[in-house]
């Protein structure tokens, strides 16, 4: 369809006609993303609140189903990038926010992590000197006050305010360690996500949240105990990439839920739907 034609599309949105207006509906989503522009411009150019309204939830409907697709094909092949997965989750309430962007701030973090790096470095040593510049040189820190903001669950505005929610923070620090090569992994502790560093019998967790505080197994016993839950093997032993998007798709869906906003939260639960199995039961 030429352009000129789409735009005559639009604009029988709102035709008087219900069966019409469905009908236009569909053919418009049919057209797929590509036809977003066209909405854009068609919602700054009309002066009829009615016709920008339903253009406004098409692109919403639009934006939603494609960031669907494209979740399950990251899962489907693999989900071997945690930071296009994050991203993915960052895309929900920020469709605008570029991949590239995000992947470039993250190279400039990992330069300046690597230049202070040495080959013959003992373990704590290499974690130490990450902490060091991302807590103390970058002053990135917990977001304790909006705890439970969305805004908390959004990779780019923890890069760029240097706030976040635990997992938020885990998942900068993981990719800049693994990254630099070092065997750091997520782990889904119950209502704290923390990182473990494991290879050839050394093992131990990091605290990311609580500025790369380095704890022994013995510290996660203690933790699981206080919570009077049983010591499974999922609360000790690295989680996979996928598990990781979940549990950042379960935090969002909650902290819409918390903000009464229920619609939001049942499509961020469409989104987790879209990639598990299991039932998605809160976490953070």
């Amino acid at each position: 369809m030429t352009k000129k034609e789409i735009k005559a599309l639009i604009s029988l949105l709102d035709d008087s006609d219900y069966e019409v207006a469905q009908h236009v509906e569909k053919k418009i989503i049919s057209l797929g993303e590509g036809a977003i522009p066209l909405l854009e411009e068609e919602w700054e150019e009309t002066l009829n609140t009615d016709l920008q309204k339903k253009i406004e939830d098409l692109i919403h409907d639009m934006q939603f189903n494609g960031l669907l697709r494209r979740l399950q094909q990251w899962k489907e092949e693999g989900a071997t990038d945690l930071l296009r997965g994050m991203w993915l989750v960052n895309a929900y309430m920020y469709p605008d926010v570029d991949f590239a962007s995000i992947s470039k701030t993250m190279d400039q973090l990992y330069f300046d992590v690597w230049t202070n790096m040495r080959d013959d470095m003992h373990p704590y040593d290499q974690v130490k000197s990450l902490n060091n510049v991302l807590f103390r040189e970058k002053k990135f820190t917990a977001n304790t006050k909006n705890f439970h903001s969305p805004a908390n669950s959004m990779l780019h505005l923890a890069l760029e305010t240097k706030r976040g929610n635990p997992l938020t923070l885990c998942v900068i620090y993981m990719v800049i360690a693994q990254r630099l090569g070092f065997p750091v992994y997520g782990v889904n502790l119950p209502n704290l996500f923390i990182l473990t560093y494991k290879m050839d019998g050394v093992q131990f967790y990091i605290n990311v949240y609580n500025k790369g505080l380095i704890l022994s197994k013995a510290d996660i016993d203690n933790y699981i105990l206080q919570l009077n839950l049983n010591p499974v093997d999922i609360f000790y032993e690295p989680t996979s990439n996928l598990e990781i998007v979940k549990r950042a798709l379960r935090n969002l869906a909650f902290s819409f839920e918390k903000m009464k906003d229920l619609e939001k939260a049942t499509e961020v639960t469409k989104l987790l739907t879209a990639i598990t199995d299991d039932d998605p039961a809160i976490q953070h």
